[in-house]
Parts: C-alpha cells; sequence; structure tokens
C-alpha cells in the first residue's frame, strides 16, 4: 500500500471502531473546553474531569474565573501536572477575554494562541470542537502512530499536521483527532507496540520487523 493507501484503510478501521467520536474532556461551553484542554497537558483526562467538576461550578465564565484569583483557582487544580504556572495562565487568559474581546472567547486561532497557555493544538481542538471549524489538532499520540503508519517523515509536529491533511479529507479532521488518539491509547501504546504488535500496524506493515522508533514532537 502506498500512503494514500494507508490513509483510506486506516480511515475505515478506526471509524469502525469509533464511531461518531465524543470528546472526552467535558466542558458546556467553549470558554470551559478551553479550560480543560490547557489543564490536559501533563495531566489525564480522567484527572482534569475530576478537578473541573468542581472548577466548573464555582466558574464557568471569564469574569467568574478572574474573580476566583490565582490562589483558588490553584486550590482547585492542584492535583493537575503544572497547577501553579496553569494557575496564573488560566487568571490572566480570563482577565484577556475579558478585556480584549468582551468577555467572548475569540474563534480564530490566531488570536487564541496569543493567550497565556494556549499553543496551537490546544487552539485546534478549541476551533474543531467549540466552534465546528476545520481542524486537524496533533497531539503526541497522533504524532507517535502517523509515524508507525508512515503517514509522515515525523520531523516535527507541524509537519505531521500539514502532511495530515493532506491525506485526510477536511470533513474527517475533527474525528480523526479523535480517533487515532483512542486508538493509541488503547492498543498502540509509546511503550508497547512500536509498530510492530497491533492489529493496525501488524495489517499494514506484515513483513516489519524492526521497531519504529518515533521521533520527538
Amino acid at each position: 500500500m502506498n500512503r494514500k493507501e494507508r490513509a483510506l484503510f486506516i480511515r475505515k478501521e478506526l471509524k469502525k471502531l469509533y464511531n461518531n467520536p465524543k470528546p472526552p474532556l467535558n466542558f458546556s461551553n467553549p470558554f470551559t473546553l478551553l479550560i480543560a484542554v490547557l489543564l490536559s497537558a501533563q495531566c489525564t483526562d480522567e484527572r482534569v474531569n475530576i478537578v473541573t467538576k468542581d472548577l466548573f461550578k464555582a466558574a464557568n465564565t471569564p469574569k467568574k474565573m478572574k474573580d476566583l484569583g490565582i490562589k483558588k483557582i490553584h486550590q482547585y487544580i492542584k492535583t493537575c501536572g503544572l497547577a501553579p504556572k496553569k494557575s496564573k495562565a488560566i487568571f490572566e487568559t480570563s482577565k484577556i477575554i475579558i478585556d480584549k474581546y468582551n468577555s467572548k472567547l475569540p474563534q480564530k486561532i490566531e488570536e487564541l494562541i496569543t493567550l497565556p497557555g494556549v499553543g496551537h493544538k490546544t487552539a485546534s481542538v478549541v476551533v474543531n470542537q467549540a466552534f465546528g471549524q476545520p481542524a486537524f489538532a496533533v497531539d503526541t499520540h497522533i504524532h507517535r502512530l502517523a509515524q508507525r503508519w508512515k503517514l509522515t517523515n515525523g520531523k516535527s509536529v507541524e509537519q505531521t499536521e500539514k502532511d495530515l491533511k493532506k491525506l485526510f479529507p477536511e470533513k474527517d479532521w475533527g474525528d480523526l483527532h479523535l480517533q487515532i488518539i483512542f486508538y493509541g491509547r488503547e492498543f498502540c501504546l509509546a511503550r508497547k507496540c512500536y509498530g510492530l504488535e497491533c492489529k493496525l500496524c501488524k495489517t499494514l506493515f506484515p513483513k516489519r520487523r524492526s521497531k519504529v522508533i518515533t521521533k520527538k514532537a
């Protein structure tokens, strides 16, 4: 199979496994999605959902979050990784959304990435899941699997995103983001498979004998 044929096969198989996938993070509006995704860095989705259950009861808008202050935000999220840094970023982001955007979350990636703690991946998730815009957010799972499946040369996350966007239809980007993550967590784990063990890797590369060493993002 060439690269395009592999992409088509992968899309069909992932759709069988995870048809109509739902975002794993709990949120009620674009702002709470942004905060949840920001918190998910170096923290599991399960832990984020536990933390945000109480946090979002107390503050589900930029104003309420700003009014909490950095110390109270930290109290809510202290069991998440990088809590001190994230507390400050959440407070500053809330303040900027109020002052610069009239308390409404901006809908452009270019504007979102100017907010403290918000990178390209986080912004891509938000514009896709909150606003329905086409975006293909690439995290470490997707970067790893794209290399194991030879869909990219893996030089960087940015290159992986460009390569995947060329291979898959725009309408599928949002679902594929979730489907590849789910598959990576369930079957093609970082410290298992190595391109040799899971069903997709064995089907796509039956003659492969050497481990695929993932190039870091």
